[in-house]
């Protein structure tokens, strides 16, 4: 969802709900990888029933990492695909269901469709952008005689073709069919197990589609009320998701977000510079017979899970309010909860001016909700519905302090400027005049690779006095005449002393000066502020948005064809007279087909996915449409500092425009591209050792054509509806495989078939609530958990798994030592303990914290450490349990008592900390 920030805000906020997974990784015997037996229980010491895939987090890391080199072809994005899967089902390793979702022809084609035309449409002009800017600098860095390996002939990856309706989503499709297939006949931990995929044919968002799938199933007799739900997905609003389902055991999966990442040049190829600093030196030996030139530095993404039933438990305490008018309804207030976050933004409407999540507008939301719900008599919403007279109120309060909050955003954004104002000061001042380069340039400490022997020595000091002297011979301000003497008439004008600094994008608004209002729609909707029709208007689309998103996140899609038709939102201030607006749907509108949502999404530039007739109206100057394709498009940063947290003026698409367009070219469609424009269903599979499975087969037998039920005992109380399918993998019968360097499945043991949820009225409403029977998780926080200074005062360290009394394993100094013997000295690669030093020693990334009366270190000069400093930890099994008054508690990670029987290295002291003898 459209919240940048707010997993940063969550998690900071309630540290908690994050714990780090735990992975089983798969060993080698003689060079072969002998694969992970799943079936065992979870390391993470929890197991799980059902894994839900949002799969376009999958695929788009997959096809064009930003941390690694991008697979070469199709065919390895595909096993990377599979890969990744593997890793999640190792970790999770669920026992009931398997659930794959694609984003599909996407639920409220407008509302959805202008965010995705947006997305899509900066990707091609960035993408150009970047070529040709790398282009640019290339030419002259060549000009200037530097050195750039040679320009790779390889055709750039569109990723806008991760799209429903192209060749390549289809061809995913067929692969994860095979992926499937293969994996429940052959995997023991895939034995009895269902898997449901969704692909790109069927329509709606995929996490969408897994959250109609959990609210069906949540409203049959015979769903386990118990089920623990695990989701695998980026995005910010799959917690507000899960939140909406009031499962009690819901769990997230995620990448670790670790910000920074060493990047490669795009030009060199080196490390450690982006394309525009880029100087086209040569590349530095890498070891010492340049052995590891070919080695890019890449480490591993890891994952971490976002426990829901915690993050339920803060907000609990949180949300809870006494004196209450009404009887006070914890899930009710959770709901209130996921509602008022749409005010900071989502994928279908922009956020309110005055609510920035960076400053703070979920809390300043949670006050102003605990303050007024006194008032309202009632919550603001129920099982996805919402009251306008009592989200009335919170608005109109929030319009009260809009002014404030503007000042004070400029205050804070004028105090952040002088800050980083001086920051630049202090450094420029802070830096040395003259940094030695070659083999005298300074190294970093720690590092263990032996010394290079100096080579002309005198040679080597003469350049650097020359370019000493050539830089400070000179002085900044002043001028030389042809002759190279100075000049007397003075000099040229210093640069001012921010001159560095990025130039300010203008802003016209103004939001903390008086007369923003008028200002703000003069520029944004370019009508007058005293226009209160239009901005009753605008108002009134934001509401229709506000409640359109609620029954989409509880109920599903109320309508295909809505959208909010402006680019800005109002303020909160006009939310003036919103009880009595109309909230209610066009019934009966249908989705797009695939290929009509490309035409509303795709730029002319990624027009190659499309039909050659229908591409052509994208290029042709008389065709009807082409005001919907522009080339260049302005970008509005609204008050922002980068391009990409602006807002891309594109214009709206015309349904009825399209549609009637389209007609005239829907004759050229060959019977390949007719079927990719069809809309799909899920499919359903299951292995030969699954009970469902003879059930499955007797049905193929019988060639029955009409839908038949799920017997609910053979599948883990799974309801829906079953009917034969054209494309179906059966048992004993060779699965091909779509992908050339994947060996064809020839003792198939798998069989698929269509899938259908179970149905319901369109007038049917899903209770938003926890059902009769579940089981309230035990409680994980403790006292000390409320707290902002939590741990004692420690530093807050991530928990492994899900046992919060695990105890932690430690290496012993005798352990290091064996490293440090062991490890190749040439190469430090991240994760095997490069440069490690002793544990205890001062400065060690791997100290462990001293008792209170014990004293730091300051040096690690021999002469001035005494001889108890080198005693590390004592061994575990020596240790006695002593404890004093005001002392610190004896944890794993700060016991350092003292013991006489330890290492006593005084012989190596003359050696320096980091070098030790070799062992004879």
């Amino acid at each position: 969802m459209g919240v940048p920030a707010f997993f940063r805000w969550l998690s900071r906020k309630y540290p908690s709900i994050i714990v780090n997974c735990i992975e089983e990784k798969a060993k080698e015997c003689n060079g072969v990888k002998v694969p992970i037996d799943t079936s065992k229980p979870n390391p993470n010491e929890v197991e799980f029933d059902n894994l839900y895939l949002d799969m376009n987090g999958i695929i788009h890391p997959c096809t064009h990492p930003e941390d690694k080199p991008a697979p070469k072809n199709e065919d390895e994005m595909m096993v990377a695909i599979f890969e990744y899967i593997d890793r999640i089902f190792n970790i999770v390793r669920p026992r009931r269901l398997l659930y794959m979702a694609i984003d599909g022809v996407v639920s409220a084609p407008r509302a959805k469709m202008n965010q995705q035309r947006s997305r899509r449409f900066r990707a091609s002009k960035e993408g150009m952008e970047a070529a040709e800017e790398k282009q640019k600098i290339r030419q002259e860095i060549l000009a200037k005689g530097g050195f750039l390996p040679p320009e790779e002939v390889k055709e750039r990856f569109d990723s806008n073709c991760i799209t429903p309706g192209t060749e390549f989503m289809d061809n995913l499709a067929k692969c994860l069919r095979y992926y499937i297939a293969e994996r429940l006949s052959s995997d023991p931990g895939w034995r009895n197990l269902t898997v449901i995929l969704s692909d790109a044919s069927a329509p709606g968002e995929g996490e969408h589609k897994i959250m109609d799938y959990i609210r069906r199933q949540r409203a049959q007799p015979n769903h386990d009320p118990n089920t623990h739900h695990c989701l695998c997905g980026a995005d910010a609003d799959l917690i507000m998701l899960g939140l909406a389902t009031h499962e009690p055991n819901f769990t997230i999966i995620r990448e670790e977000f670790k910000p920074n990442k060493p990047k490669p040049c795009a030009l060199c190829n080196q490390m450690g510079h982006e394309v525009k600093d880029c100087q086209g030196l040569p590349r530095e030996k890498q070891g010492k017979h340049d052995q590891f030139a070919d080695t890019v530095p890449v480490s591993e993404q890891e994952f971490i899970f976002i426990r829901l039933c915690v993050l339920r438990e803060y907000l609990e305490r949180e949300l809870t309010m006494a004196s209450l008018p009404f009887t006070f309804d914890f899930e009710r207030s959770v709901d209130d909860w996921v509602f008022m976050c749409f005010f900071v933004g989502n994928d279908f409407l922009p956020h309110l001016p005055s609510l920035e999540i960076r400053e703070g507008a979920i809390d300043r939301l949670v006050n102003i909700y605990k303050n007024v719900v006194h008032k309202t008599g009632g919550y603001l919403t129920e099982s996805g519905f919402v009251n306008l007279q009592r989200v009335q109120m919170i608005m109109l309060a929030v319009g009260e302090v809009e002014d404030s909050i503007f000042k004070k955003r400029k205050d804070d954004d004028d105090n952040f400027k002088r800050r980083q104002k001086e920051k630049r000061k202090r450094l420029k001042r802070d830096q040395p005049s003259f940094i030695p380069g070659g083999q005298f340039s300074p190294q970093a400490l720690g590092n263990r690779s032996s010394p290079q022997a100096i080579s002309n020595p005198r040679q080597a000091a003469f350049e650097m006095r020359m370019h000493q002297n050539s830089t400070t011979s000179a002085s900044p301000n002043t001028s030389l005449t042809p002759d190279g003497s100075p000049s007397l008439g003075g000099g040229t004008k210093r640069k001012c002393e921010d001159s560095d600094s990025e130039p300010e994008p203008e802003d016209n608004i103004r939001l903390w000066e008086t007369g923003w209002k008028q200002r703000y729609y003069k520029n944004k909707f370019d009508v007058d502020a005293s226009d209160e029709k239009f901005r009753r208007k605008v108002v009134q689309s934001y509401v229709e948005g506000l409640c359109w998103v609620l029954r989409y996140y509880y109920q599903g899609c109320a309508s295909w064809n809505w959208y909010y038709p402006f680019h800005y939102a109002p303020f909160a201030s006009d939310f003036e007279g919103i009880a009595d607006m109309p909230s209610d749907f066009e019934k009966g509108s249908k989705p797009f087909k695939p290929l009509e949502q490309l035409m509303g999404v795709f730029p002319a530039a990624s027009g190659n996915f499309l039909p050659p007739t229908w591409r052509k109206l994208m290029t042709d100057p008389e065709s009807s449409i082409i005001d919907f394709y522009p080339e260049d498009f302005a970008i509005d940063l609204n008050g922002k500092k980068y391009a990409w947290q602006g807002v891309a003026l594109l214009p709206f698409v015309d349904e009825r425009r399209l549609r009637a367009a389209l007609e005239e070219v829907y004759p050229d469609l060959t019977p390949e591209e007719s079927r990719r424009n069809s809309l799909g269903g899920d499919v359903l599979f299951v292995g030969k050792h699954h009970p469902l499975c003879d059930f499955i087969v007797e049905q193929y037998k019988s060639k029955n054509t009409e839908a038949v039920d799920i017997p609910p005992e053979l599948c883990h109380g799974i309801q829906g509806k079953l009917t034969l399918n054209d494309n179906a993998v059966l048992p004993d019968q060779v699965v091909e495989s779509p992908v050339p360097m994947l060996r064809d499945l020839t003792q198939n043991s798998a069989v698929s078939i269509s899938f259908k949820d179970p149905q319901f009225a369109e007038d049917f409403v899903f209770k938003a609530t926890v059902l009769p029977g579940a089981k309230k998780p035990a409680p994980v926080l403790k006292p000390g958990d409320w707290e902002k200074t939590n741990n004692d005062g420690r530093p807050w360290r991530p928990q492994l798994g899900f046992n919060r009394d695990r105890k932690p394993v430690h290496l012993d100094q005798s352990a290091f030592r064996t490293l440090g013997h062991s490890m190749p000295r040439e190469r430090a690669v991240a994760g095997l303990y490069p440069g490690a030093v002793p544990l205890g020693a001062y400065g060690s990334p791997y100290a462990r914290p001293l008792m209170g009366s014990q004293q730091q270190i300051p040096k690690l000069l021999s002469n001035l450490r005494p001889q108890e400093s080198w005693r590390g930890p004592t061994p575990l099994f020596q240790q006695t349990p002593q404890r004093s008054a005001g002392a610190a508690p004896l944890l794993a990670w700060n016991r350092m008592v003292p013991s006489p029987n330890q290492f006593q290295p005084a012989q190596y002291q003359s050696l320096g900390p980091m070098a030790y003898p070799q062992r004879p």
